[in-house]
């Protein structure tokens, strides 16, 4: 999935409102684990009421949120697109008004507002940055060496590194298993990466 960074917030809240409206998620076989139904559930009530107005979630929330796996759970794909796509749309109200509150420029805004979104994920622990395969046949990365590039491109949003877009356009990732990071996730990660590294080697 694309970040938020090619996404204004209305548009981006209209999408994750219908994907948790598609609730239930579907539910995997007896055989297969999954995110604990009742937990799931619960979180997203607190996330309808969040942004239907009365607050109380923010995006490190999202971050932080955590459910225990059991056979025949929600299926844990579906629930982490969505619960990415309510980090995205929280960190962007968030970002928004500071900027209203500050009166940035928009095109600094729309650039800060990457960052922060970037490194939210990019501030996870080692291990914990992207999700695992959702298919039995799906591709994935070595976690050792995307959180490689992962520090790295955190000391860059930090003027700490000087890593450039062709750094990361043209990394290689040593293939890994089931407990990998799923490649598509990573891949979409590293295009939201790209564009800011490009604002900032302009």
């Amino acid at each position: 999935m694309i970040h938020g960074t090619r996404r204004d917030t209305a548009g981006l809240k209209q999408q994750v409102m219908a994907s948790a409206d598609r609730q239930p998620f579907d539910v995997v076989s007896r055989e297969t684990y999954g995110y604990h139904r009742r937990q799931v559930d619960e979180f997203m009530r607190r996330a309808r009421v969040a942004y239907e107005g009365a607050g109380g979630l923010r995006s490190a929330d999202i971050r932080r949120i955590t459910f225990d796996a059991v056979r025949g759970g929600y299926a844990a794909d579906q629930v982490d697109e969505v619960l990415d796509r309510l980090e995205d749309a929280l960190a962007q109200a968030e970002r928004e008004a500071r900027i209203r509150a500050e009166g940035e420029e928009a095109w600094r805004a729309r650039v800060e507002g990457s960052v922060e979104i970037l490194r939210g994920r990019l501030e996870r622990p080692d291990g914990q940055r992207f999700r695992r395969p959702t298919r039995a046949d799906a591709t994935a990365y070595a976690p050792a060496d995307v959180d490689a590039l992962c520090h790295r491109l955190l000391a860059r949003l930090e003027r700490r590194d000087g890593l450039g877009v062709d750094d990361v356009r043209l990394a290689v990732f040593g293939a890994a298993g089931p407990e990998g990071y799923e490649e598509a996730q990573v891949d979409a990660f590293l295009d939201a990466a790209i564009d800011v590294l490009a604002v900032f080697d302009d």
